[in-house]
């Protein structure tokens, strides 16, 4: 059959052979239509390319693009200022640089916490305790104790460490007794051998030195007694999801100073599927583990080959995809709880059944009412940790779903458990969630509990905790794009007032498709009735601008206010939508040394003038996540009540006597840390800046870190700010008006005999307190002494009060140059000294 050719350049084509000849008019038509259809292409082709053309060129697209580019350009600037500075490079404090590991999970950063309580309902947790710890530069330790950097830094990579499950091994045995006993004798003897070395001895050295070997001794024999009080050997079980596979496996640490410090062992149980909840038990002298297997989709039990990190499976124990489930023996039978979230119309996470047993091993049997719960997801009915018992009454642990997943932990008391019935009453737990939000660790939920009693009688428990609710990546996402959408709104707004877009649709975007009326293209017509209608909408669409534009008139005052104000909301927009996207999940947490995590105390000089300053204070500060305490020194006048203050962490306000700069560094036997940051109430910086400088004291415990630098030289000597020590690039001071300093080395050096003199002068001036404690430092050591963090920002409330201390810069610093003449002459010159900038690997010190 012959085939019609379409000629070049839309010339009129020809058929070859018969294709369209008379006696063949069917296939004269078919060719026919080929030929307008080709037409018909051609000409759409036109119209659109016209169109993209027009559309590209016209002011209006310039103007949408420009004003895009535009702010494009100060979404970068700030994501620039706010999170690539370089002395804002976090070394990712929580794991190292080149570790895979604490990559942003959907799921969450969970991390785990150890608490103590005389009873599993009045639990504190472990910085309570003031527990401290040299090796981890924690004093004293803080909470979470095991995060996904432990695990990291290990060498197992982890996104994060949840659901955990005490093993306490007991120190019962002989074996062990005799130990701990012979030690105690070993320490014993000792200390009368060096009692009875120093009748040989004499002189003052000689005395100082017995002196010091005798207490040390008796530290010694103190550690040796507690062996045998509380020699308590304990594993932890986690869920941890593996920053490598996304699969969630079963880590394992262990600890023998009751969970102050652990040492991971790694990877207990890795399968092909998903594993949490590792619930650990006893039974018969086998120690068995019971983890959530629901992606296999049966409940596993696993035995114990080579504890705790060989395990070989034991039995399948129900067929059914059981979640978060426990074993407890009560009244002679061994009872099963968990949920099953495949049945049809089950409610997730707001399910319960129980099983039951005359062996662990099963078989087991359903109860009668199951499922004992099937309601909503924040009644507390999927489980929450292991089961306890106290005072002979059985509680069970659940946890609140409804806000997000896991928000909070439930206690549930037992009071009817049979194969026929089930009861039980919520009572409180008596744990007080943080006001810190995403600056504690476990400020926006909290899902697990496993509590157990010691040998000594005192209740220890874990629990884990996020900072962020579930789904917070993709939440993020979400109103990123949202703000980037409302950005291109507002750009359109823009455009409408300034008269560059001129319409919001244009209408040859809607034109009609002319052709001859024929039973082909009856289809085409009806689209055009369509098209008819989308016309008129877009006529009537178009006339808004021209209305916006006669109300609001861009050459008048109120018309340029308007303008200004749609501009500056589109800057905010974009800044938040940068921001969602770069910045993280906005909490400003602390950094780890050495695993751990500490906390210091905040102390702060002012009166009564200053109140104002002082609330916005403590508002900011104490949100701070590594704030254990406020110190509020109250120089004159009548202080406020702790109670007028908006804290999230204990206010303690202490009336001075005698209105003296001297003060700031009084010896407070009260202050429970080691650290103080002493920071003057008209100073406001980031809690992240706090924190950072934190991490660099606990690094260098014997150096006052701060943020304030200075450089002291010249002849004469002369106080200048910190411009001048930047222009020099070093510095030799730092002012401890924002500064950490060690509470016990610092103190004692300020109340010295030798500082007596400083101090004089310092009441004498009113002023140069900070300056004496440096002197007192340098004079100290001849290493360094000081230590330099730069802050992100800092804003002087002062400004906004007018009641700074210092209101005259040029006498203030007079008399500060005063000061370094007489302390340089009392204590020595501190000129030769001198650190350099950007000192650090970090950057922090740029």
């Amino acid at each position: 059959m012959g085939v019609y050719e379409a000629g070049v350049n839309g010339t009129e084509g020809t058929a070859t052979s018969t294709t369209c000849s008379r006696s063949n008019p069917s296939m004269r038509c078919w060719c026919r239509w080929r030929w307008e259809n080709h037409q018909q292409q051609q000409q759409q082709h036109n119209v659109l390319r016209q169109r993209l053309v027009s559309l590209v060129f016209s002011s209006g697209f310039t103007f949408l693009l420009g004003y895009l580019v535009l702010y494009g350009s100060i979404g970068m600037f700030y994501a620039w200022l706010m999170f690539s500075k370089p002395y804002l490079r976090s070394t990712n404090a929580s794991v190292g640089l080149k570790s895979p590991g604490c990559q942003e999970d959907n799921e969450g950063s969970w991390s785990i916490g150890v608490f103590y309580g005389d009873s599993p309902f009045s639990l504190k947790p472990i910085e309570a305790m003031n527990e401290w710890r040299d090796e981890g530069a924690a004093w004293p330790i803080a909470n979470p104790v095991v995060t996904c950097a432990s695990l990291s830094d290990a060498g197992f990579p982890s996104n994060f460490v949840a659901d955990p499950f005490l093993y306490v091994q007991s120190w019962t045995g002989f074996r062990n007794l005799a130990i701990a006993l012979a030690k105690i004798t070993t320490k014993f003897l000792g200390v009368l051998f060096y009692l009875a070395l120093g009748v040989f001895v004499s002189g003052m050295r000689a005395s100082s030195w017995k002196g010091g070997r005798i207490r040390k001794l008796m530290e010694d024999l103190s550690g040796a007694e507690s062996i045998l009080r509380t020699g308590d050997t304990l594993f932890l079980f986690y869920e941890t999801k593996s920053s490598i596979t996304s699969q969630g496996d079963i880590g394992v640490a262990k600890s023998i100073d009751k969970g102050a410090t652990w040492q991971q062992l790694g990877i207990a149980l890795d399968e092909d599927w998903h594993l949490s909840y590792p619930y650990v038990f006893n039974y018969l002298g086998q120690i068995y583990m019971m983890p959530e297997s629901s992606q296999k989709g049966e409940l596993r039990l696993y035995r114990a080959l080579n504890f705790p990190l060989k395990w070989t499976l034991d039995k399948v124990l129900i067929k059914n995809p059981l979640v978060d489930s426990f074993i407890i023996n009560r009244a002679g039978e061994y009872w099963l709880f968990g949920s099953d979230h495949s049945g049809v119309g089950t409610r997730k996470n707001g399910q319960l059944e129980i099983w039951y047993s005359s062996s662990p091993l099963g078989p087991w049997k359903p109860h009668k009412k199951n499922p004992i719960y099937n309601v909503d997801k924040s009644v507390g009915a999927r489980n929450g940790g292991r089961p306890f018992v106290y005072d002979g009454n059985l509680y069970r642990v659940g946890q609140d779903c409804g806000e997000t997943y896991g928000r909070r932990v439930r206690i549930f008391k037992v009071e009817v458990l049979t194969k026929d019935d089930y009861k039980e009453v919520e009572v409180p737990l008596g744990f007080e969630e943080s006001n810190k939000g995403p600056n504690a660790w476990n400020g926006a939920r909290y899902h697990h509990l496993d509590v157990q009693q010691l040998s000594s009688g005192k209740w220890i428990a874990v629990m884990d905790g996020d900072r962020v609710p579930s789904g917070d990546p993709v939440h993020r996402f979400i109103l990123g794009s949202a703000s980037f959408a409302a950005v291109t709104v507002v750009v359109v707004v823009l455009g409408v007032l300034l008269g560059a877009v001129k319409c919001m649709i244009p209408l040859n975007w809607c034109a009609h498709l002319s052709g001859k009326r024929n039973n082909a293209f009856l289809g085409r017509e009806r689209s055009n009735l369509f098209s008819s209608k989308v016309r008129r909408f877009c006529s009537r669409l178009n006339r808004v601008p021209l209305s916006v534009r006669g109300k609001i008139k861009p050459n008048t005052w109120a018309g340029k206010l308007v303008l200004a104000v749609i501009f500056a909301v589109g800057v905010a927009l974009m800044c938040t939508g940068v921001k969602y996207f770069y910045g993280g999940n906005g909490a400003e947490e602390a950094y780890p040394l050495n695993g751990s995590y500490s906390q210091f105390t905040l102390l702060t000089m002012t009166y009564d003038a200053r109140l104002w300053n002082l609330k916005m204070y403590v508002r900011h500060y104490s949100r701070c996540s590594s704030v254990k305490e406020i110190v509020v020194v109250w120089n004159k006048g009548i202080p406020p009540r702790s109670s007028d203050l908006d804290s999230t962490v204990p206010v303690r306000i202490r009336v001075e006597d005698q209105n003296s700069l001297n003060n700031r560094f009084k010896k407070d036997t009260m202050i429970k840390t080691r650290a103080v940051l002493e920071l003057d109430d008209d100073i406001m910086m980031s809690c992240d800046d706090i924190e950072r400088g934190f991490n660099v004291w606990r690094q260098h415990p014997d150096r006052i870190v701060g943020f304030y630098p200075r450089l002291v030289r010249g002849s004469p000597l002369k106080y200048r700010d910190e411009k001048y020590a930047r222009r020099h690039e070093s510095y030799n001071m730092i002012l401890t008006g924002a500064a950490f300093i060690d509470r016990t080395l610092a103190f004692e050096r300020y109340w010295s005999s030798e500082a007596k003199a400083g101090r004089e002068l310092v009441d004498s001036y009113f002023n140069c307190e900070d300056v004496l404690l440096n002197y007192l430092y340098a004079n100290a050591s001849s290493s360094q002494t000081v230590e330099y963090v730069r802050p992100t920002w800092v804003i002087d409330t002062s400004k906004f009060t007018g009641v700074a201390i210092s209101k005259n810069t040029n006498v203030h610093y007079k008399i500060r140059s005063n000061c370094l003449l007489k302390f340089s002459e009392i204590y020595g010159s501190i000129a030769g000294r001198k650190w350099e900038f950007n000192g650090r690997k970090d950057g922090w010190d740029l």
